[in-house]
């Protein structure tokens, strides 16, 4: 062997040569089964080839190829095993110069073949499974790199490489080999890492595809332990990049099977969920809105799915029932029970379908930067469907109230694990008017459950500081210092917002507290509302307004104009007792804490039932009627003012009741309308803010002047009446001074709604007067003769026509 080394060192242009010797020689040992013969050549190949290199190694190279072919051909292990090895050797060694006409489509296939080796000993069968890794190992090592060879990432290799390798891992539960680099299924890992590391962004699609094809073949997603370990190691394995490329490629696969079992859906939804929860921050890619857009398909594909199986049930169920013979009704109802039992199955796994994709549309929002985030909360709030009104998305009829209600469910919950961590600079840019207006009106729905997202999402976005779990819970605080709440002083980003938007927040959580449904946990979550509001968004003019609407709804518990059940009405006394004790001490005004201690103290005495600690516990006893005589047990506006005015804050607008915008109520009430016509039980027992809103209306046009007192005779006087504005010069003066105050200190809205009446009172007035005072002129020529067509006038001579008198010299 070093002599015939020697030789070839020395005369180069002889391994051609040598190496035809040498695989004539194998291959006539290989056939006569003289196996100690195949074994001296291969190592003499294989020391021949590891001592030259030098550019007369290519021919030599393709006999030596030759000759493992030939060993991998026999169906001998030994001869397999050390055909592999020999391949290795020759992929571990860099060539100088890259090769134009090798190719390597053999050793794939063959190497394939044997990662599925079904040999009846089980120590032989790792064995050719480990080589045919190996050779794989090899293959891929020799190829990747090489510009030349990026066949080997076209589809007919993929497609036999990759499966090859699953074919192992899938294996892993079984009994390892001897040592860790043997056992097939950590080999085959390895090899699967080192290939999608060296995949560049064009042959993912290629690396992906074969992986979702195994997985769809061996049935992988049912249980899909090995299918969500498959794609961590993807995840983990590629460049962060190209992240983007595997998630689109799992939502495809996805839609291909969206009319498969939900167990095989929610397989799907899990491992993308995954892929979501390992890409990196920024890396999701620019189709962000598509990949929400396919996610939300898929979760009303599920609600659809789940309620037609309820559907088909219940109809089966009736039909059953309509048979008359006995025996036909006893096997039927057996029938209907194991139906009914594999709808609560599939019910099950459809929630599971659900819950997944919830989850992946909230890690896959918590990837994205705020400007994004943004976007995708508006994307989603836009698919959210109203029942009753038109939707772009959505066919409400069809899916009837039922379904439309687990898809509003369904679609806040996306909305809470999107928003969920979101902290924006500026809360302008966290609920814009076309975000926070639908959020409203979903939020004054008659299903608590709704009514507790909404309020869920608003604590999201507004809790920038994270204080809300210090909030958990409506209860009397006793020092509020103790809980460390972190604030900030508010931006004036943040008062332009209370400006514009304040009235909004304050009608929803006002109206959100005269539900009938109400329980502890609206009560719980519209107190950290307000508490939230208080730490985030509070000026002086904040908690002034706070303040009235606290006292308005202690008035709405006591007046009781809504029918309220006494639950609620003592609800909302102790959430307003909750609330003002927390105001107070977050204001430090020493006036206000003993106003408030004092009240909850007389409670704590006579009226027990209008704390927190007492009415939502089991069994409180609730009285019959709450007394409004007794003063002593309620917060008295003159108190709070009294208690106000030492401080810097301006009490001018605290006797001003609260009262809802109303033209906004009537949008809200149109909605509310519409789904009360759904429950029909809850009808007689509920007002409509419609017909309020319409009694409201009638009184004003009741209010209006009768017309026949509008025919009173327009005299000088009249005139100078309607159109004098002066007056003295003192109640001149103090008339400029109340308008100027009210235009600074009172709120947008009641400005507007000021203007707005005096508009109209002067608009009417006017018309008034032009209609009594237009009439047409009189004509020197008489008056114009009534007849069909044009008008003829008669023909009155000089002397007859009456002139004025200033007209007559």
């Amino acid at each position: 062997m070093e002599k015939l080394t020697f030789y070839a060192v020395s005369a180069p242009e002889k391994l051609d040569r040598i190496g035809a010797y040498l695989a004539e020689r194998l291959s006539r040992d290989v056939v006569r089964h003289r196996y100690g013969y195949v074994v001296i050549a291969m190592e003499a190949l294989d020391q021949l080839l590891m001592a030259c290199h030098s550019q007369s190694i290519k021919p030599f190279v393709e006999s030596f190829l030759h000759m493992v072919a030939k060993l991998l051909e026999s169906r001998e292990p030994d001869l397999q095993v050390l055909g592999t090895n020999s391949f290795v050797k020759f992929a571990n060694i860099e060539e100088d110069t890259p090769s134009y006409h090798r190719r390597y489509d053999f050793f794939v296939s063959q190497f394939s073949a044997m990662c599925h080796s079904t040999h009846e000993d089980p120590e032989t069968q790792t064995r050719i499974r480990v080589a045919g890794i190996k050779g794989l190992q090899g293959v891929v090592r020799k190829t990747v790199n090489d510009e030349l060879q990026a066949i080997i990432w076209e589809p007919q290799h993929m497609d036999k490489l990759i499966p090859s390798l699953l074919f192992n891992m899938q294996d892993s539960d079984e009994t390892e080999g001897p040592s860790g680099e043997e056992n097939p299924a950590s080999l085959a890992e390895s090899c699967f890492r080192e290939l999608l590391g060296r995949a560049a962004y064009g042959n993912m699609n290629n690396a992906v595809r074969p992986v979702l094809v195994h997985l769809d073949n061996h049935r992988l997603w049912d249980s899909n332990e090995f299918s969500v370990s498959c794609f961590r190691i993807i995840m983990y394995s590629i460049q962060a990049q190209h992240s983007h490329h595997v998630i689109q490629q799992v939502l495809g696969h996805l839609d291909t099977h969206s009319k498969n079992t939900p167990r095989v859906r929610a397989g799907i939804v899990q491992v993308l969920l995954e892929t979501v929860a390992i890409a990196a921050k920024g890396s999701v890619g620019p189709t962000v809105l598509e990949v929400f857009n396919t996610l939300l398909k898929h979760l009303r594909v599920s609600v659809d799915g789940e309620l037609a199986d309820g559907r088909r049930v219940s109809n089966c169920s009736a039909s059953s029932y309509r048979a008359r013979d006995r025996e036909s009704v006893t096997s039927l109802r057996a029938r209907d029970r194991d139906s009914v039992s594999s709808s609560r199955a599939r019910d099950s796994d459809e929630r599971i379908v659900q819950n997944a994709i919830i989850q992946t549309i909230g890690f896959f929002g918590g990837n994205l930067p705020d400007y994004q985030r943004a976007e995708v909360m508006m994307f989603i709030m836009g698919k959210i469907p109203v029942y009753g009104t038109p939707c772009h998305t959505l066919d409400t009829v069809k899916i009837g109230h039922q379904g439309t209600k687990r898809i509003q469910a369904m679609l806040l919950n996306s909305l809470i694990m999107v928003t969920s961590g979101f902290k924006s600079k500026s809360m302008c840019a966290a609920l814009p008017a076309a975000f926070l207006e639908p959020l409203c009106s979903v939020s004054l729905m008659e299903d608590s459950e709704l009514r507790l997202l909404v309020l869920e999402i608003l604590h999201n976005i507004i809790d920038r500081h994270d204080n809300r779990a210090k909030l958990r819970g409506i209860r009397i605080i006793p020092n509020v210092a103790a809980l460390k709440i972190k604030r900030e002083k508010i931006s004036k980003q943040d008062v332009t917002f209370m400006k514009k938007h304040g009235q909004q927040l304050y009608r929803h959580i006002y109206l959100g507290c005269k539900e009938e449904d109400n329980g502890q946990k609206n009560f719980e979550l519209l107190f950290t509302a307000l508490a939230l509001v208080t730490i985030e968004l509070a000026n002086e003019d904040v908690i002034i307004d706070l303040i009235r609407l606290s006292l308005a709804l202690q008035d709405m518990a006591l007046t009781n104009e809504e029918n309220l059940p006494m639950f609620i009405r003592c609800g909302i006394m102790a959430l307003v007792a909750a609330y003002l004790n927390f105001l107070s001490q977050m204001i430090a005004s020493p006036g206000l804490c003993q106003h408030v201690s004092k009240v909850i103290e007389l409670r704590n005495l006579e009226a027990p039932y209008l704390l927190p600690e007492h009415v939502f516990r089991e069994k409180c006893p609730l009285p019959t009627e709450l007394q409004s005589d007794d003063r002593g047990v309620f917060f008295g506006v003159c108190d709070v003012t009294e208690a106000l005015c030492g401080s810097a804050y301006s009490v001018e607008r605290l006797p001003i009741p609260y009262v809802p915008q109303v033209t906004v109520l009537y949008t809200v009430g149109k909605i509310l309308h519409r789904c009360r016509q759904t429950s029909r039980d809850r009808l007689s027992r509920r007002k409509s803010f419609v017909d309020t809103i319409s009694l409201q209306l009638d009184i004003m046009s009741n209010s209006l002047p009768d017309k026949s007192h509008l025919a009173e005779e327009i005299t000088f006087e009249t005139l100078k009446k309607a159109i004098d504005t002066t007056g003295l010069e003192e109640q001149e003066r103090e008339r400029r001074r109340q308008v100027t105050e009210k235009f600074q200190k009172a709120p947008f809205e009641e400005i507007a709604a000021h203007c707005e009446s005096k508009n109209n009172m002067l608009h009417d007035r006017l018309a008034q007067i032009f209609e009594l005072t237009i009439r047409p002129p009189p004509s020197p020529s008489g008056p114009a003769s009534i007849t069909s067509g044009p008008a003829h006038y008669q023909s009155v001579p000089v002397y007859e026509m009456k002139f004025p008198d200033l007209c007559v010299y």
